[in-house]
């Protein structure tokens, strides 16, 4: 049987944004209201797995209240604004046909998104694949000098 590990996130100078982005089916039988919600989400990824530039560090997904939920990891909060306002991706004009659907069916879909710059954060995997902002940032072993929340948060103060 192999030991127990514990991983935290590799130090990083980046300031770290966490983005949450969900939708909710409010009639989920308005299939033609919701479904190009799903597919264009699907096609930002595509393009920013794609194009690192863009500064997406990594994604994990799941299921919230009423529908989808994908948690996004992004280099800075410049990154992130810069996508979603760059008309030559695929957002701005998702963003533009989704307002357009919400007028000819309102109250069929709702979707929502939450933006957090991370100064400080703190992280610990105990027998874990890299996952979350592991994946995103990299991960390394617990040690003497990470070992405790108290320890890797005042790591993540002073990166180097």
């Amino acid at each position: 049987m192999a030991p127990y590990t514990r991983t935290t996130i590799q130090p990083t100078e980046d300031q770290v944004v966490v983005f949450l982005i969900g939708m909710r089916f409010n009639r989920p039988w308005k299939v033609r209201a919701w479904l190009p919600v799903v597919t264009a989400m699907a096609g930002m990824l595509r393009e920013l797995e794609r194009e690192p530039a863009h500064g997406l560090l990594g994604t994990r997904s799941g299921l919230g209240p009423g529908g989808p939920l994908l948690v996004q990891y992004w280099r800075d909060r410049e990154s992130l604004y810069a996508y979603a306002s760059d008309t030559t991706t695929t957002h701005r004009p998702a963003w533009a046909a989704f307002n357009r659907r919400a007028r000819r069916c309102p109250g069929a879909v709702g979707i929502w998104h939450e933006t957090f710059v991370a100064g400080e954060f703190e992280t610990v995997y105990g027998d874990m694949p890299a996952s979350g902002l592991a994946k995103a940032l990299g991960v390394r072993e617990v040690d003497a000098t990470t070992d405790g929340g108290r320890r890797r948060l005042d790591a993540s103060r002073h990166r180097t």
